[in-house]
């Protein structure tokens, strides 16, 4: 009788222990937590908004760090929201997460990184844990067996996100993560990160997936399917540009404008080389480069779509 005992007890522990370490992870604390908030909050902020036409940006941080939603909303005469999140969470999680969202008369514009675009399955290392912090387990087609150990881990707070917590807790009096500072009222961020380390440009090394041109077809088809067109554009990269990134950034450009109208300047292929351009990745970019990011796109969404954005406003 004593054996069961214990087992219950220590099974006990466990549940409690992994539920503390779930909490830290999801809810608030571990770089997960940060995110889901974000993500939680421009939803608010989108379903806030009511009116016959709106501009729904969506990707990963290569999205969330690139425009200036304002100035775009000031050219284009319509609302408009950054729903960007994060490029591990995976392309097939992210299309679904913001798909609820879009309502008729909606314009999507998917600007994608490429480390989205060249995942064999979709998924990246924050699929599974995002879907569980956000309440939809498995959103994305995430495998069981992927889904159950990620779902075990989402309970151990590891060392370096503890030790990241406590250094918080004595030098700022309060815990802080990547993407723990406010959005504004668009869903942009507030905050611009800066970076510590030396610039290197980043080799485009292959084209698009077959898998992720497969899931963007879908997405455009489920867009369409409530009302809404979908747009995409390349993203502003620090890239290097030897005949092998060019080639492959030339074969991802002709895939995806099978699907959808593509946006991206024709002669850069919006390959930049201007490092000063960027803040702490080679997506993200630094205030003034999202006003040039954001004056192009409303550029080439006027030429896209002409009349239809003033059809309904």
């Amino acid at each position: 009788m004593w054996k069961p005992l214990k087992l219950a007890s220590w099974f006990g522990v466990i549940a409690v222990a992994w539920s503390i370490g779930y909490v830290y992870n999801a809810h608030y604390g571990g770089e997960l937590s940060w995110l889901r908030m974000m993500y939680e909050r421009k939803m608010a902020l989108a379903a806030e908004v009511d009116a016959p036409r709106r501009l729904l940006i969506t990707g990963g941080s290569g999205a969330h760090y690139t425009i200036n939603s304002k100035l775009m909303e000031q050219e284009l005469g319509i609302p408009v929201l950054n729903l960007g999140i994060d490029g591990p969470v995976g392309l097939d999680v992210i299309l679904p997460s913001i798909l609820g969202e879009v309502r008729k008369g909606d314009i999507v514009l998917l600007i994608p990184e490429y480390l989205i675009l060249w995942s064999e399955d979709g998924l990246g290392d924050r699929s599974a844990n995002f879907g569980l912090a956000i309440g939809r387990p498995g959103l994305g087609g995430v495998p069981p067996k992927r889904l159950a150990q990620d779902t075990l881990l989402l309970g151990t707070p590891t060392l370096r996100g503890v030790t990241k917590s406590t250094l918080d807790l004595i030098e700022k009096g309060k815990l802080t993560g990547y993407y723990s500072d406010p959005v504004d009222e668009r869903g942009d961020p507030t905050v611009t990160k800066e970076r510590t380390g030396e610039w290197w440009e980043l080799p485009i090394n292959q084209p698009i997936t077959k898998h992720a041109v497969k899931r963007i077809a879908q997405f455009k088809q489920e867009v369409e399917a409530k009302g809404g067109t979908l747009i995409l554009s390349l993203p502003w990269v620090y890239a290097r540009t030897d005949e092998k990134s060019v080639r492959n950034v030339e074969k991802t450009a002709e895939e995806l404008s099978k699907i959808a109208p593509l946006l991206y300047d024709q002669k850069t292929l919006n390959m930049q080389t201007n490092s000063n351009l960027f803040a702490d990745t080679h997506y993200h970019l630094k205030p003034e480069a999202r006003e040039l990011r954001a004056k192009q796109l409303v550029e080439e969404l006027k030429d896209v779509l002409g009349s239809e954005l003033t059809e309904k406003r």
